[in-house]
């Protein structure tokens, strides 16, 4: 049977419906190493792989780019903050502002889990064929 993602006539020929699929079954396990192995929450993970990838990022930027809303992000960031993985700054010459950046443990446990993470991905990746993976 193929599948038709240009001219769906069923739902699972739907492109949102498996990518939805895919997000389910890729995700479990990432989510299961962070929580599981590191308690981390998977809103934290990203905040934290953001940061490594980023440097330090005001929090409205860092929501932007985790595509959260400011009250989640916020609560993430200071649930990092209290595991000692990030750290707030004030921006010189306005205490109002804050910079959120990783610690040294924050990079360090970036740097142990993203391998992990990577390692997922390769095998979601195997079973997918080369003409739907092309970016």
């Amino acid at each position: 049977m193929t599948l038709s993602l240009r001219d769906p006539q069923t739902l699972h020929e739907l492109l949102n419906y498996r990518l939805v699929r895919l997000y389910a079954a890729s995700s479990a396990p990432v989510t299961r190493l962070m929580e599981g192995r590191w308690g981390l929450s998977r809103r934290e993970w990203r905040l934290l792989a953001l940061l490594a990838a980023h440097g330090a990022l005001a929090p409205s930027v860092l929501a932007d780019r985790a595509q959260l809303d400011r009250p989640r992000t916020s609560r993430a960031i200071t649930s990092l903050v209290a595991k000692r993985l990030a750290e707030r700054a004030a921006e010189r010459g306005d205490a109002r502002r804050a910079r959120i950046a990783l610690t040294r443990a924050g990079c360090q446990i970036y740097d142990e889990i993203f391998p992990q993470v990577a390692a997922i991905n390769a095998r979601v990746m195997a079973v997918l064929d080369d003409a739907g993976t092309q970016a």
